[in-house]
């Protein structure tokens, strides 16, 4: 009850929380189009049209926003969040050639860019049925090295 004297609890449902949990997974990709000359996509992706592929040791942030339970005080509790991304997302692309072997990237140029966004489309509705729709996906940033990230906000 101190809780609920200290905060009160009319200011719990009107207050907007922001989550993150951060992930990591490790892949492959190569950032190449078959219709252009390798000249051309080395011209246009330089390194990382490398026929022979690279790899990155990626880091996932996803923040979701709503109101905190008035019971449990959670806006999302963390560890289902974490079960939810792991089993949905890193699974499938932990270890994985991003070209070759995960499925939701068949016919699309893995660039950080399409791939935030098909983590975004698997995320955002198993975020909103896991909260029965008190909460959302806010946004997404996805790190490929230590400068270079993208953040998506599923626009």
């Amino acid at each position: 009850m101190l809780c609920n004297k200290a905060f009160g609890s009319h200011l719990t449902a009107t207050k907007v929380v922001y989550v993150t949990r951060k992930e990591q997974f490790c892949a492959s990709h190569r950032v190449f189009r078959a219709d252009w000359s390798l000249a051309k996509n080395l011209e246009v992706f330089g390194a990382c049209a490398n026929p022979n592929f690279h790899g990155h040791n990626f880091e996932l942030l996803v923040k979701v926003k709503g109101h905190p339970d008035p019971v449990t005080g959670y806006v999302i509790d963390l560890k289902i969040l974490s079960k939810l991304i792991r089993t949905h997302v890193i699974e499938q692309v932990d270890y994985k050639n991003l070209n070759d072997e995960v499925a939701f990237l068949e016919g699309k140029l893995p660039s950080c860019e399409h791939l935030v966004m098909a983590f975004w489309k698997i995320l955002a509705p198993l975020v909103q049925q896991t909260t029965n729709g008190t909460a959302s996906l806010h946004s997404l940033v996805l790190w490929e090295t230590e400068r270079n990230f993208v953040e998506y906000y599923g626009e």
